[in-house]
């Protein structure tokens, strides 16, 4: 697919950000498509903010280039940059109303008539009955369309969203994923979105970029990241992965057999992106919602060729849709397992005896050799 050259595609080639000695962005390749949502996702101090200030032109990379729509940007200040920033705080001017805040920028660059591109940016984020009024007479889902539509009225070739909906509660952000996503596919141009909330990014962004230390430890699609983790620090940052060390005793068709807390465990070979060998070592990872749990008396009605694990509840909680079991077992004294509220057994109650299975499909497989409580405390700190 050839890129219309005055398209919005993102380039950044070897970019770095040094502060003395310490390194906040590793060098690093990254091509945003032109049109494309992406999301910059990771924990605070990951380096993905400096990264997004890097193509505003708000920081000047230590090393690498940064090019938009083909042309190498790197020395320009961002006033010459085709990019807008919508930050956290909105920024908007209180003493002027919102039709006057989204001409601002019209008006700086001494256009006159600004009317129509000022009412089909209010109608666009669906404002139109509100130009009359000042930011402090908005909700704050409100005011942040209010700076999405100010960014945008300059056709920006590239749109940056700086953890835009942080602010907000938790309904409304959700609205709001929704309402830029619209935005986003209705004007059809890049958005590079910073954030720390993994069900934000895996909502809006067609790829997502997954930091770690100043480096993108696994890129592509939501649900590709999530089905195919490709470290322990991706597979618990979106969402919440069990993780089982194992050993490889074997091949059978197109999966490894393996050995843990001597149950035997089918994982498919494609789905392992650990290198392995008969005795090598391996974590075997299944997500919480792909188990399902069977009372230990109803053992002989789980069909064959299924992964299965005894074990015991220790604890269960019930949230609505789901309830949450941890389990004890001889592979895991903590396997976190989501049952669908549809027909709840009654008999699953904390110190039941239970059997846990799972599709042997549904395992992936990571390198043993990375160190899990690494990844764990970085996500704790987030």
């Amino acid at each position: 697919m050839t890129h219309d050259s005055s398209g919005g595609e993102v380039i950044l080639s070897g970019i770095s950000k040094r502060y003395g000695a310490f390194t906040a962005v590793h060098p690093l390749d990254l091509t945003i498509p032109q049109g494309s949502f992406f999301a910059l996702l990771g924990a605070s101090g990951c380096g993905k903010t400096t990264t997004l200030r890097m193509i505003a032109g708000l920081e000047d990379p230590s090393s690498g280039t940064v090019s938009l729509s083909g042309e190498d940007v790197t020395a320009l200040p961002p006033y010459k940059r085709p990019v807008n920033t919508v930050f956290q705080n909105y920024a908007l001017f209180p003493h002027l109303d919102i039709y006057e805040n989204v001409a601002f920028g019209l008006r700086r660059r001494g256009i006159k008539s600004v009317k129509k591109q000022v009412d089909d940016m209010l109608e666009l984020v669906e404002l139109g009955s509100m130009a009359r009024r000042k930011p402090n007479q908005l909700s704050g889902g409100q005011q942040q369309r209010v700076a999405v539509a100010r960014a945008l009225i300059n056709h920006p070739k590239v749109l940056l969203l700086d953890e835009p909906l942080g602010a907000l509660d938790l309904k409304l952000r959700r609205q709001m994923q929704l309402e830029l996503k619209r935005i986003q596919t209705e004007v059809g141009i890049t958005f590079v979105h910073v954030t720390h909330d993994q069900e934000e990014a895996m909502t809006m962004a067609d790829t997502v970029a997954v930091m770690n230390g100043g480096r993108v430890e696994q890129l592509g699609a939501p649900a590709d990241l999530y089905e195919n983790p490709g470290s322990t620090f991706v597979a618990n940052f979106l969402g919440t992965s069990n993780l089982i060390e194992a050993e490889v005793t074997g091949t059978s068709g197109d999966d490894l057999l393996l050995v843990a807390g001597g149950q035997k465990l089918a994982l498919p070979t494609a789905r392992c992106s650990a290198k392995t060998a008969v005795g090598g070592r391996v974590l075997a990872g299944v997500r919480p919602e792909k188990i399902s749990v069977a009372h230990r008396d109803d053992e002989d009605s789980i069909a064959d060729g299924r992964n299965r694990i005894p074990g015991r509840i220790v604890d269960s909680s019930f949230i609505g849709v789901s309830t949450q079991f941890v389990i004890d077992s001889p592979v895991c004294p903590e396997l976190e397992v989501f049952v669908q509220n549809v027909d709840r057994d009654s008999r699953l109650v904390p110190g039941a005896p239970v059997v846990l299975h799972w599709n042997p499909a549904h395992t992936f497989g990571l390198d043993a050799a990375q160190d899990i409580d690494a990844g764990v405390q970085e996500v704790e700190a987030a």
